[in-house]
C-alpha cells in the first residue's frame, strides 16, 4: 500500500522567543493566526501532525512491549468522548522544530480518560492539552514527558510547551509521572477567563528542568503532595498573585485531613533552584471531599518508583 505523506511549504513566523536562529530555536507555523504581527519566515512541515486521530468512546489503545509508537500523529479525545484508555504508547516526532507543530493528546469535552505508561517526546506544541470544553475525570499516570530536543522556544534544548490544562471544568489526577529536561508548562494549569481546573498532583518527579515546572494562572487549583523536584530552576511560577490556588506542603501537616481523609505528604526540593516551592492556599481542597482521591507515598518513595516504572514497556 502506498502511503502519501504530505509536506507543506508556506510562510510562518519568527517569534521574539527565537533568540537563537539556526542554533536550536523554534519558528512557528501560523496556527490559530498566531503569527499575526510577527516577522514572517518560510516553514516546511508535515500536515499529518497538525490534527490528531480522533478516538471514539469505549476504546482502549494498548501498546505491546516497547513497540507501540505513534510517529508523526497525535490523538484527539473530544466532543463527548468518554471511557477511554491510552496505555503504553509513545507519541513522537510531531514537527518538533515548530511552535504549533502538533499536539500529542488533545482533550476537550471528554470524561473518564486514563492515560497511563505513555511517553511523549519531540512534540512541536503541547504533549497533553485540554481545550476550553471540560475534561472531566482525567487520570495521567506513570507517563514520561521527555523534553530533550534540538529545537527549543527557550533556546536551551529543552521543550517549553509541555502540558496546558485550561478547560471550563477540568478534573485531573496527575500521579507518578516523570517530567524531565523541559523548560515550561510542566504543566500550566489555568490561565484564561472562564477556566476552572482542579488538579491533584502527587508522587511525580520533576528533574533537570532549566525553567518552570508548575505554572498556574486564572482558575487553576492545584494540590501538590509527595512530589520530588530535583535541579528545577523554578518549581512554581504564578501568572498573577490571587488568581489561582496552590497548596504545596513542605512538611508534615494535617491540612488535607478533612478533604482527603488523611494527612498531606510533604514535597521535596533538591538541587539548583532560583526559587522555592510555595503554595499555602487551602480553600479549594473541599473539591476533593467524598471523591476518593488517589493516595500518596513519600517524595523519596515516589522518586524510586517513578524512575523505575514510568514510560513505555513497563506495564505490569
Amino acid at each position: 500500500m502506498l502511503v502519501v505523506v504530505r509536506k507543506i511549504n508556506e510562510q510562518g513566523c519568527r517569534p521574539a522567543s527565537n533568540r537563537c536562529v539556526n542554533n536550536g530555536g523554534q519558528d512557528a507555523i501560523n496556527g490559530a493566526n498566531w503569527c499575526s504581527g510577527q516577522p514572517s519566515t518560510p516553514v516546511s512541515y508535515y500536515k499529518a501532525a497538525i490534527r490528531g486521530l480522533q478516538v471514539a468512546s469505549h476504546k482502549t489503545l494498548l501498546g505491546k512491549g516497547t513497540a507501540g509508537i505513534l510517529k508523526g500523529k497525535g490523538l484527539r479525545i473530544i466532543n463527548g468522548a468518554s471511557n477511554i484508555i491510552i496505555q503504553n504508547i509513545h507519541i513522537t516526532n510531531l514537527n518538533p522544530q515548530y511552535i504549533w507543530g502538533g499536539d500529542a493528546i488533545t482533550l476537550a469535552g471528554s470524561d473518564l480518560i486514563w492515560i497511563d505508561h505513555c511517553k511523549f517526546s519531540l512534540i512541536g506544541r503541547q504533549m497533553i492539552v485540554t481545550g476550553f470544553e471540560p475534561a472531566g475525570r482525567v487520570t495521567i499516570s506513570n507517563c514520561e514527558f521527555d523534553g530533550q530536543t534540538s529545537w527549543s522556544a527557550t533556546c536551551n534544548r529543552q521543550h517549553y510547551w509541555t502540558m496546558y490544562f485550561t478547560g471550563k471544568s477540568d478534573s485531573l489526577t496527575f500521579h507518578s509521572n516523570y517530567i524531565h529536561h523541559t523548560s515550561g508548562r510542566g504543566p500550566k494549569v489555568g490561565g484564561n477567563n472562564g477556566t476552572n481546573v482542579v488538579m491533584h498532583a502527587a508522587n511525580n518527579v520533576w528533574q533537570n528542568i532549566d525553567g518552570i515546572a508548575l505554572e498556574d494562572g486564572i482558575g487553576g487549583n492545584v494540590l501538590l503532595e509527595g512530589n520530588y523536584f530535583e535541579n528545577v530552576k523554578y518549581p512554581r511560577k504564578t501568572d498573577k498573585p490571587g488568581v489561582s490556588q496552590v497548596f504545596a506542603p513542605m512538611s508534615a501537616n494535617s491540612d488535607c485531613q478533612a478533604s482527603l481523609g488523611r494527612p498531606c505528604q510533604p514535597n521535596k526540593v533538591l538541587g539548583t533552584t532560583s526559587s522555592q516551592l510555595t503554595g499555602t492556599e487551602k480553600d479549594f481542597l473541599v473539591n476533593f471531599r467524598n471523591k476518593n482521591p488517589a493516595g500518596a507515598a513519600s517524595a523519596d518513595q515516589a522518586k524510586a518508583n517513578v524512575l523505575s516504572n514510568s514510560g513505555i514497556g513497563r506495564v505490569n
